[in-house]
C-alpha cells in the first residue's frame, strides 16, 4: 500500500485521505444514532461523538496499513 496518494499532481498522505472518509463515516453515522434516540442515554454527547471519530479513522487505518 502506497503511503502517498497523487492527487491532482500534489502528493496527499493515504492517512489524510482516511480521515476524510471516516469523518464522513461518522457523521453518517451520527445521523443515524441521532435518529434511534442514543444520545438521550449518553453522559456526554460531544466526548461521544469525538470518540467515535477517533474509532472510525483507527479502524479504518488498521485496515488499510494492516
Amino acid at each position: 500500500m502506497p503511503r502517498d496518494v497523487a492527487l491532482f499532481d500534489a502528493y496527499v498522505p493515504a492517512i489524510v485521505l482516511l480521515f476524510v472518509l471516516g469523518a464522513a463515516l461518522t457523521w453518517a453515522l451520527d445521523f443515524v444514532l441521532a435518529r434511534v434516540g442514543l444520545y438521550r442515554l449518553v453522559w456526554h454527547p460531544s466526548l461521544f461523538r469525538v470518540s467515535l471519530l477517533v474509532c472510525v479513522c483507527c479502524l479504518l487505518g488498521l485496515a488499510v496499513y494492516r
